[in-house]
């Protein structure tokens, strides 16, 4: 009866974690279609060469993944029950303070404007992981990170095989490192949903979006970019200001 109470409870964690996920991160898989869609539409000629809308479009959501997922990555350090999820927090803080300086060393070169606050549905991500505890927080928080990483991965192969910017061209060098990096830590813990990741990667356009409303952020606040504890060296800092993208 215990056994048969444990795999009923395993089962409901189980599928509150594949309508979060779907709920949360199909909206993501949509913008990235749009991107790809207007990719050779040129806006600007740079003396780095041409930069076209899917550049700066990846620019932009390079400099807008560091306003998530560092605070979470924060998280899993601090709450992660593994050692192993602490590490992955850690890669993850690292790694996205380095994307996020070469993003603003670059966007002025560029002519980019950059996002200062995580959008809505990127709150959303954070609140959804700080709203659980123990191994709950554990799982939502690594196959919401492995999930993204692995939207995004084939996004910078593409960004980085076509664009004629030699500027963006670094960046999705660094870029495609830095999720190659996260990917494995993630999957080191032992905690990643293998065929929830494939569901969301491979969802046809149409997917009916399930209600779910996860938790707002704790006080209403938007989630902004913290620096991350002494010894990492490496710190993201927002604008002065919090222009709008354009």
């Amino acid at each position: 009866m215990r056994v048969r109470r444990a795999t009923a409870g395993t089962a409901l964690v189980a599928g509150a974690l594949v309508l979060t996920l779907t709920a949360l991160v199909y909206p993501t898989m949509l913008g990235m279609r749009n991107t790809a869609a207007r990719q050779d539409r040129v806006v600007a000629e740079t003396r780095y060469g041409p930069l076209t809308e899917a550049d700066r479009d990846f620019v932009v959501k390079v400099r807008a993944a560091g306003l998530w997922e560092h605070p979470l990555g924060l998280l899993a350090m601090e709450r992660g029950t593994t050692p192993e999820l602490r590490e992955a927090g850690r890669h993850l803080v690292a790694g996205h303070a380095r994307l996020d300086a070469t993003c603003r060393r670059i966007a002025p070169e560029l002519g980019i404007t950059l996002p200062n606050l995580a959008s809505p549905q990127q709150q959303q991500f954070v609140a959804t992981v700080d709203g659980t505890t123990g191994r709950q927080f554990d799982t939502t928080a690594v196959n919401i990170m492995r999930v993204t990483h692995g939207q995004i991965f084939p996004v910078v192969a593409k960004i980085r095989a076509n664009t004629k910017n030699s500027l963006v061209r670094q960046l999705a060098d660094q870029a495609n490192d830095t999720v190659l990096d996260h990917i494995s830590v993630l999957e080191k813990t032992g905690l990643v949903n293998f065929d929830q990741v494939n569901l969301q990667q491979t969802a046809p356009p149409g997917l009916p979006k399930p209600q779910l409303t996860p938790p707002a952020p704790q006080g209403g606040e938007p989630v902004r970019v913290l620096s991350e504890p002494p010894g990492l060296g490496v710190t993201i800092t927002p604008p002065a200001a919090a222009p709008t993208v354009g």
